[in-house]
């Protein structure tokens, strides 16, 4: 069996199961935010069960709309209080949380080798500590909350294979749109993403969570990484509870292996209306852009404050542009506060945000007017997804982000810090 076929297995009580395969699978935490809870909660008083199955293991994170944009964020915002309180189930407010996906692996809430299920197409983000996580609809979370079960059919796995070491400037953020350019927004679809090879022992966690973020734009079921040595020290130190490690078997089925060379790869852009729209940042030409937005679940993490940081060191955002940043959560924006890049931003000309999803939904804090151009470390950029449906949005890394709101334009990082002259800031 392949790693998710084997976790699956095990939250079955089945020596195995198979591609196709319908299963009833015990699920470790069950998650929803202030979009998707109230749906979850209104469904779940209608089972007419009194008590969720285990208050511990169903965390609720207000985080689309909070703090509350208004009086109809704010409704959805109680209800998930109320709630919470009622049954005891593990909430974070306003103050305490973070974007839900940077936020429960930073917590210990997830952890490898569990099986997730969240009312938010980006759960599968949790697949970077090795679990088997995945978006549901609001629906199936009510039911979960009452039994603790889902039903599901097996998916397949597709094997990516990542050759070489990445170059300077490249991170998880790239390779993730590289392939989905290169597979298209439905060329996994159903499937289990299984990311592997030399690249993925360079990437860092905060890479790996970015990757298994965005395997549901390629229509993926979930984006997986093996568990090793860089995975147990983040998840050892969190963990509140026991976790469980399982490996795919050597002689696994896969629907097919995928392989690619990263070691010539450059940063890559995504241009509208689809995150599979990819070209490589040299070849993006002048594009002029009127906002920059570096956070969100897929981008918001403390190495992406870091690189942004670095660019942004000793230099301005461009007169005509805005440029918003917003840390992934208070652990995150704190640690980046301590070591300075709080300073550097707000210095730079940047707003820094409280943590929120905001405009990465087209919810606020950055929604785009008609005939505005964004450039984005979020995930998705189909029509109207941060405002005007005549607006455009580029998705890109941090460093890219960063440079491009220093320019005003698309820019190649390395148009605006050299190799030089990072060593002598690095010396300074």
């Amino acid at each position: 069996m392949t790693l998710v076929e084997k976790i699956l297995a095990a939250h079955t009580g089945k020596k195995e199961v198979s591609p196709g395969d319908l299963i009833n699978v015990k699920v470790d935490l069950v998650l929803a935010n202030d979009i998707t809870a109230p749906i979850a909660i209104r469904e779940f008083r209608k089972l007419g069960v009194k008590t969720v199955f285990n208050p511990s293991r169903i965390v609720l994170v207000p985080d689309h709309f909070v703090p509350n944009k208004d009086i109809p964020s704010a409704e959805q915002a109680r209800i998930l209080h109320d709630f919470a309180h009622e049954q005891g189930v593990i909430y974070f407010e306003v103050g305490k949380m973070g974007i839900e996906h940077v936020l429960l692996p930073e917590q210990g809430l997830v952890l490898s080798g569990d099986v997730v299920i969240g009312a938010d197409s980006h759960t599968c983000t949790y697949g970077a500590v090795g679990a088997f996580a995945t978006g549901m609809g609001s629906t199936d979370i009510a039911c979960a909350m009452a039994t603790g079960d889902i039903w599901m059919k097996v998916p397949p796995t597709i094997e990516f294979v990542y050759h070489g070491k990445p170059k300077r400037w490249v991170t998880g953020k790239d390779l993730i749109l590289y392939t989905i350019g290169n597979i298209g927004v439905d060329g996994a679809n159903y499937a289990a993403m299984e990311f592997c090879g030399e690249a993925v022992t360079y990437l860092s966690m905060d890479s790996r969570f970015t990757m298994s973020n965005m395997a549901i734009e390629a229509g993926a079921k979930a984006g997986i990484f093996w568990v090793d040595d860089k995975t147990i020290a983040y998840v050892w130190p969190r963990a509140r509870r026991p976790f469980k490690l399982y490996e795919g078997d050597e002689k696994a089925s896969y629907l097919k292996r995928i392989e690619y060379d990263v070691s010539k790869l450059e940063p890559q852009v995504a241009f509208p209306h689809l995150p599979s729209n990819v070209k490589p940042v040299s070849k993006a030409g002048d594009v002029e852009i009127d906002q920059v937005v570096i956070g969100s679940c897929t981008n918001g993490r403390l190495e992406d404050l870091q690189i942004a940081a670095k660019v942004f060191k000793n230099r301005v955002v461009h007169p005509e542009i805005r440029c918003i940043i917003i840390p992934g959560s208070q652990e995150v924006y704190l640690a980046a506060l301590r070591l300075g890049y709080i300073r550097t931003f707000i210095e730079a000309g940047a707003a820094v945000s409280t943590p929120t999803c905001g405009p990465c939904l087209g919810g606020y804090m950055g929604v785009l007017a008609e005939g505005e151009r964004c450039l984005s470390t979020t995930n998705r950029n189909f029509a109207g997804r941060m405002g005007s449906l005549k607006s455009e949005v580029y998705l890109a890394n941090p460093a890219v982000a960063a440079a491009s709101a220093i320019t005003g334009r698309i820019t190649d990082p390395r148009e605006v810090v050299s190799r030089k002259q990072e060593t002598a800031e690095k010396e300074k």
